[in-house]
């Protein structure tokens, strides 16, 4: 019987000492509600002489002039990291970290092509931006799906996203 109570006791300190660890656990940050975030797959098909393709998983948030943007391997495991705010863009890879005025550039660095970051927002958010050279299709955005076509400067690229969220 004194046993018993003794492994009782020991359970009882466990239990206890769990439940004040995870009381002190700090919650894991979440963007802001105002802060637009999504996530899922893009791809960027380059054409041209040396025909190129880029693919990812992503999490973005923010919005063009404040946000961050990862991008994951298949398998989770991160390739780039880029954060910018008022003017100031910062890339993050396993090998180096790079700062820069123009997240395009950054961004283009690590995708091969130019991007239109500030469309991009307003195209997930499912407004038409207008950007020289860039057409997206909206059409599908319903369902998660996004496609954008440039035409101007060659050589020519597609950019497909499919959002999970």
């Amino acid at each position: 019987m004194r046993t018993l109570r003794v492994r009782l006791a020991g359970w009882l300190a466990i239990t206890i000492c769990a439940l004040w660890l995870a009381g002190c656990a700090q919650p894991q940050a979440r963007p802001h509600a105002e802060e637009d975030a999504w996530s899922g797959r893009l791809a960027l098909q380059v054409e041209g002489q040396a025909s190129q393709s880029f693919s990812a998983l992503f999490e973005l948030r923010g919005t063009a002039r404040s946000g961050g943007l990862v991008l994951l391997s298949p398998l989770g495991n991160q390739l780039a990291q880029l954060d910018w705010q008022h003017g100031h863009a910062q890339l993050t890879t396993s090998q180096e970290t790079r700062t820069s005025d123009s997240l395009d550039a950054l961004l283009q660095d690590v995708t091969g092509t130019r991007i239109p970051v500030a469309a991009l927002f307003h195209w997930l958010q499912g407004t038409q931006a207008t950007v020289p050279g860039w057409r997206a299709d909206l059409s599908g955005l319903a369902d998660g799906r996004l496609i954008a076509h440039r035409d101007d400067p060659v050589p020519q690229a597609t950019l497909r996203i499919a959002l999970t969220r």
